[in-house]
């Protein structure tokens, strides 16, 4: 038995039992199968896996000591449209990312999740950015990235890969350019198409320009790269944030790093920095927009794969991850054609909590935000939205509870979102909606560890 945000017994109730045992009877199989090809991380730096799942030794791990954690990551959702015959062959892509935590050295993740055929990957770097807005690196900050000692690697159709950890200062709360050139074609390109950031393109091999200015393309998704992590001596353990559009940050200011998560990540480091006694702890991002609970979405592989199908590979993937934040399920009564079975997305949700402390892993979850005045509100709807929050609050289902639909329902009309808390779609919120997410988040919710089984 485990225990509730507020002592009581988290049990779930008979009526959840049935359904919460067959639920993780299914996805503990398709999770497994999801994670092949996923990075073998012991902390040490020295394994790193090609898609092909077979670790090897890392000739390049450095001397350094400290803690790999995630200072930043992304979910791959899909093959990127017009990308399906020649990939992004003959070009630079410069992803641009912000961090949570600072550290010594980092490696990334790159993913062909989603091609269909083999990605070859010939030139590779990671630089600090020299300033907001802007394509150009930090002078001599640009390093060389390499798998298992080799500057060229070779991904597999559906597989990922782990570079070698290289030397290099990484701020907290700063951008980094990751850059990867491949020459020959391969499609399509494995992608995250909500970054509310802009990454560069620029044709021809230029991973180690520092000027930025052969960087004349401009996008706003993130192509190949789902993680960056650091070897850090001011963080001992990863924060992951399973969400949906609310917590991918669709709607929030391109380039302001306001998705909720990032502002928790500011609040935690300033609020160390104050002296309180708290985790020292990086955050990552695994939003997805339109992401369900239960449901993937179509194709295979499937491109934005359930929470509980994509929790080991999103999840467990991440290194030294202490606690989980779920904040899913608005999706599963939206999406739904009818009138969707709140008992159905309780369970889903309990199975969540189930895989993770299998893990020895926390769980703090989110009460689903209203949606009245948008398309898709319904009296039917909004009862399922109020039966799931009630069994949340109750604290059946989560360790303990973030309670977002508190925070910033419309006090005169619970069945919306303030006014100056919405973005204007009566879903999403503004820049200060997800400000205040993450201002009422209790930092304290982030101590300690999975409840003991007894």
């Amino acid at each position: 038995m485990t225990r509730g945000h507020d002592g009581g017994a988290r049990t779930p109730p008979a009526k959840h039992r049935a359904l919460l045992a067959a639920v993780v009877a299914a996805i503990l199989a398709l999770s497994a199968a999801i994670y092949v090809g996923a990075a073998s991380d012991d902390g040490t730096g020295e394994r790193a896996t090609a898609g092909d799942g077979r670790a090897r030794h890392n000739p390049a791990a450095p001397a350094s000591t400290g803690t790999w954690v995630g200072t930043w990551a992304t979910s791959p959702v899909g093959g990127e449209p017009g990308t399906e015959t020649t990939g992004v062959a003959g070009r630079s892509v410069r992803n641009v990312v912000h961090t949570s935590v600072g550290g010594t050295s980092a490696r990334v993740t790159l993913s062909n999740l989603y091609g269909q055929s083999p990605l070859t990957v010939t030139h590779a770097s990671i630089a600090l950015s020299a300033g907001p807005g802007t394509a150009a690196a930090l002078p001599g900050t640009v390093r060389p990235l390499t798998f298992t000692g080799a500057p060229t690697v070779v991904v597999p159709a559906g597989g990922q890969v782990v570079s070698d950890a290289v030397r290099l200062a990484v701020p907290a709360d700063g951008d980094v350019l990751v850059t990867t050139y491949s020459p020959v074609e391969s499609g399509p390109v494995t992608y995250h198409p909500h970054a509310r950031q802009v990454s560069y393109v620029a044709d021809g091999e230029h991973t180690r320009d520092t000027t930025g200015a052969p960087y004349t393309g401009r996008s706003t998704v993130w192509r190949y790269l789902t993680a960056l992590d650091v070897l850090s001596s001011e963080a001992d353990g990863t924060v992951v944030v399973l969400g949906d559009s609310l917590t991918d940050g669709v709607t929030s200011t391109t380039g302001a790093d306001n998705r909720w998560p990032d502002v928790l990540s500011d609040r935690l480091r300033e609020a160390l920095a104050a002296g309180r006694d708290l985790p020292r702890y990086g955050v990552v991002n695994e939003g997805i927009s339109g992401n369900r609970i239960l449901a993937d979405g179509l194709g295979r592989p499937a491109e934005n794969p359930s929470g509980l199908n994509r929790f080991g590979r999103d999840v467990l993937g991440r290194p030294h991850v202490r606690v989980v934040v779920v904040a899913l399920g608005v999706n599963d009564i939206l999406r739904h054609p009818g009138t969707a079975d709140p008992d159905r997305i309780v369970a889903g949700m309990n199975a969540l909590v189930a895989q993770a402390h299998a893990h020895g892993l926390k769980v703090v979850g989110a009460t689903l935000m209203p949606f009245g005045g948008h398309r898709g509100h319904t009296d039917a709807r909004e009862a399922v939205r109020q039966r799931i929050n009630a069994e949340i609050r109750a604290g059946r289902v989560f360790d303990a509870v973030v309670d977002f639909d508190r925070a910033l329902r419309d006090p005169y009309d619970p069945r919306r979102l303030r006014s100056d808390y919405d973005s204007g779609d009566h879903l999403h919120p503004s820049d200060k909606g997800y400000t205040r997410m993450a201002e009422v988040f209790d930092l304290d919710d982030l101590k300690g560890g999975a409840p003991a089984r007894l």
